[in-house]
């Protein structure tokens, strides 16, 4: 294999993953095929999930806060070395909550947006490559983030 088809295959990973987010693709199969059984996942500001059992579910919990939602990352620049690599990417994360119980019928729903830096971390598998770690960082933010649970 060579480092270009290395370099689309991993880069390939997190479009997989943002769009099974949106697409509500979020299962074991849809883990299996992005993540590997040690992974390590960061989202801010103190969420962590540690190896893939738990990986959808911790998503679903994630996302349960939002009625709709979108995320649109930059091409990735990813860096092979080996069976390793590492991948940092740009992602702008669009969430439409839930409209309040007592909001008018017409009145547009809340909108919270994040930019959020995206660093991760791959390895090449018996399977193919598979995101060992994913970590965001928040850059920017637009409206009011949901309350927590």
């Amino acid at each position: 294999m060579t480092t270009s088809q290395s370099t689309a295959e991993v880069a390939a990973l997190l479009d997989a993953y943002l769009i099974g987010l949106d697409d509500d693709f979020i299962d074991a199969g849809w883990a299996k095929r992005i993540f590997t059984e040690d992974v390590v996942i960061a989202f801010p500001p103190n969420a962590r999930q540690e190896g893939i059992d738990g990986v959808p579910e911790f998503h679903r919990i994630s996302l349960e806060k939002f009625a709709r939602h979108q995320h649109m990352g930059s091409p990735a620049v990813v860096e092979v070395d080996g069976d390793q690599a590492a991948l940092r990417a740009n992602v702008i994360a669009t969430h439409v909550l839930h409209r309040p119980a007592d909001a008018p019928e017409d009145a547009p729903a809340p909108v919270f947006q994040a930019g959020t830096f995206v660093k991760g971390e791959a390895r090449h598998t018996p399977e193919g490559w598979r995101l060992s770690a994913l970590s965001f960082s928040v850059v920017w933010t637009n409206g009011t983030p949901p309350a927590t649970r």
